[in-house]
């Protein structure tokens, strides 16, 4: 058996994970730069050129879909609440059905850069894709927090940093790494820095995994029954841990699934992946290829977080610097030492940095093309003045995100994806959803179905124990906390939903019946959608 860890000692192993880290960092720009030689037009910033094929782009999605809450969030998750964290895991995957059968093709037919593509296609232009910016700018947001938090939590370990002082410079810095990513290499190179980041996420998580199953022979049963003599509570393989307490609880798990399961056909970062491609049967490609990678990592997870519960031992991870997001680098240097954790953890800070800069040009590139080119220039904006737009849109947003994951460093980064994953499905599934399949909807409904959705779902988590009256809120001090449930899913996605039939159903304002007939027309097959421009 490898000995135990010692928290202390990961101090001495500063240098080399910093420079592996800088190696990571110096082969991504030299791609970036690279890739950025061949951003001429909107469409090479945006969209890649449609220029990668469906396995490049799945590798690319599961690349911004894996992000830091799935390795070090859903990984603490399952090492300190056992059954209840996998289901965060569980409804990471799931979700990709709701997405495949539900969004991938229709939204390549249909759109040309943005989601607000879609959404106003048959609708009144400008009120439409305001509230879609405004919907995608909030759910950016909202991921971007989970992120930035993620790197606080990592580099709090790795430096043994614990002063708030300290944590802020190492989020600074992410941010800084980000927004030159983004400026430099536009869709094109944060899309190959994706790819590179994924394979080596699922390669190290591979490594792990078997590792922890060498030691129990390759039994399963031998590490769970590890996790439970580690942990001395049985229940840590039984459902209700964290969410089996109290009925309110139960509302919450309820709440988190709901969340999790919609909330990925609804995420504005992965819907813009699927206008990388050439074609809707890329598009496909592009979903079922991530799905195999996904699911092949959260199997992963299982092992790894049951592997930390078992060789590291919860109490370990939860008085390590970075808490709960602590446990795979802690369980990969019990495992292999320095090297293996500054491997690791040069690829945890890869996964923040690649994610973070996904977020970013999907935000940036919502405000440009749909409030400033498509609003206040009212479509007679050129392409080379909306992409110098949306790279003044990465710096602000880049700050802010900075801000904000100042103020969110310490909460599970997991459970912080899954707020995003609440806002994403209130605010823009529904109106997706009827855009595509119903007729009779209308800019009034979809009006109604965005900003109540977003609003509630904000309002929500506002007055959850998320922001206040707990002792792991973001404001401990303070408690305005009347909404009991940690994730306001299971009231704000329903509510969107009827806001979008009602707003509808009430409009006497009838939509152009000929831009409908267009719509279904080419969302099923493809007849006059976005061309590949670069080959």
């Amino acid at each position: 058996m490898v000995p135990a860890v010692n928290v202390a000692d990961l101090k001495e192993t500063t240098l080399l994970n910093m420079g592996i880290f800088a190696l990571f960092v110096a082969v991504t720009m030299v791609i970036v730069i690279r890739a950025s030689r061949n951003n001429k037009t909107a469409a090479d910033y945006y969209a890649a050129g449609r220029s990668f094929t469906g396995p490049q782009n799945g590798t690319a999605i599961a690349g911004d879909y894996l992000s830091a809450a799935s390795f070090l969030g859903i990984t603490g998750a399952i090492a300190i609440n056992g059954y209840d964290g996998f289901m965060y895991s569980i409804g990471f995957l799931v979700a990709w059905l709701v997405a495949l059968l539900l969004v991938a093709e229709l939204l390549r037919n249909t759109g040309k850069f943005t989601m607000a593509d879609v959404l106003s296609f048959r609708l009144k232009q400008r009120p439409v894709r305001i509230a879609a910016a405004i919907s995608t700018l909030a759910v950016c947001f909202f991921y971007l927090l989970a992120q930035m938090a993620g790197a606080g939590s990592l580099i709090s370990l790795l430096l043994g940093i614990s002063d708030w002082g300290g944590q802020a410079l190492v989020i600074i810095v992410v941010g800084a790494l980000m927004i030159m990513y983004v400026l430099i290499g536009g869709m094109k190179g944060t899309t190959w820095v994706q790819i590179i980041k994924a394979m080596l996420l699922i390669a190290g998580a591979a490594v792990m995994t078997f590792w922890v199953l060498a030691i129990y022979g390759f039994n399963l049963s031998d590490l769970l029954g590890g996790a439970v003599e580690t942990s001395g509570n049985p229940n840590i393989l039984n459902p209700g841990l964290q969410y089996g307490k109290t009925e309110t609880s139960k509302l919450d798990f309820m709440s988190l699934g709901l969340a999790l399961v919609l909330g990925t056909a609804a995420l504005p970062h992965v819907l813009m992946r699927f206008y990388t491609v050439p074609t809707a049967k890329e598009a496909r490609k592009s979903v079922v290829w991530s799905i195999g990678l996904i699911g092949l990592f959260y199997v992963f997870t299982l092992v790894l977080g049951y592997g930390a519960a078992a060789l590291v031992g919860a109490e370990t991870i939860k008085a390590a610097p970075g808490g709960v997001n602590s446990a795979a680098p802690l369980l990969a240097f019990h495992l292999g030492g320095p090297l293996l954790l500054g491997f690791i953890s040069a690829v945890a800070f890869a996964t923040i940095l690649a994610v973070v800069a996904g977020l970013t040009i999907t935000a940036a590139a919502s405000f440009a093309h749909d409030i400033y080119a498509s609003v206040i220039a009212k479509g007679k904006a050129d392409p080379d003045t909306e992409v110098k737009v949306a790279r003044k849109t990465v710096i602000v947003i880049g700050i802010l995100a900075i801000a904000g994951g100042i103020l969110a460093n310490g909460q599970n980064v997991a459970f912080l994806v899954a707020l995003a994953f609440a806002v994403a499905a209130s605010a823009n599934l529904p109106t997706i959803v009827y855009s595509l399949y119903w007729r009779k909807f209308t800019t009034q409904g979809a009006l109604w179905s965005m900003y109540g959705g977003l609003g509630s779902a904000i309002i929500l988590i506002a007055l959850s124990p998320v922001v206040s009256g707990a002792k792991t809120s973001m404001i401990p001090g303070a408690n305005f906390a009347i909404f009991p449930l940690s994730n306001p899913g299971i009231v704000s996605i329903p509510l969107a939903f009827l806001l979008g039939w009602l707003g509808s159903t009430l409009d006497k304002k009838l939509e152009d019946t000929t831009k409908q007939a267009e719509m279904e027309v080419r969302s099923l097959t493809g007849v006059g959608a976005e061309k590949a421009t670069d080959h």
